[in-house]
């Protein structure tokens, strides 16, 4: 078996402007990010720690690392998915984020899956 299909993960995100605890006055916009991860590979494994970075439109970055997601240090075998949401805060009405999350095989190979940028954007500001 190779083992570049051991460990391997996917990571769908969806995002969503959150109108009602924003504040364009304060320069407050406040978004969700629904992330879905499945493990895709052959081999089981348990997400340990999460890294983002968080870019407003401005290029200020916001770096954010943390143990698992939500409270949560999910274990996924081969085929099952953990769907969480959580949320940033931007001071510009769109940005970006990407990042990785850190995980431990049930062999104790330790890798990462990468999170592609994805765009966080208050509607009607994009063309």
């Amino acid at each position: 078996m190779s083992t570049d299909k051991l460990y391997q993960f996917s990571v769908a995100v969806e995002t969503a402007y959150i109108a009602e605890q924003s504040s364009v006055e304060l320069n407050r916009y406040v978004f969700s990010y629904t992330i879905t991860i499945t493990n895709t590979g052959n081999m089981s494994a348990q997400l340990i720690s999460r890294h983002w970075f968080v870019t407003n439109s401005a290029n200020s970055v916001q770096e954010v690392r943390g143990l698992g997601v939500v409270g949560e240090q999910p274990f996924l075998k081969p085929g099952e998915h953990f769907k969480y949401t959580s949320g940033t805060v931007l001071s510009t009405p769109t940005g970006t984020m990407h990042g990785s999350y850190h995980l431990t095989a049930e062999d104790g190979t330790q890798f990462d899956a990468k999170v592609a940028p994805f765009t966080l954007t208050m509607p009607r500001v994009l063309h």
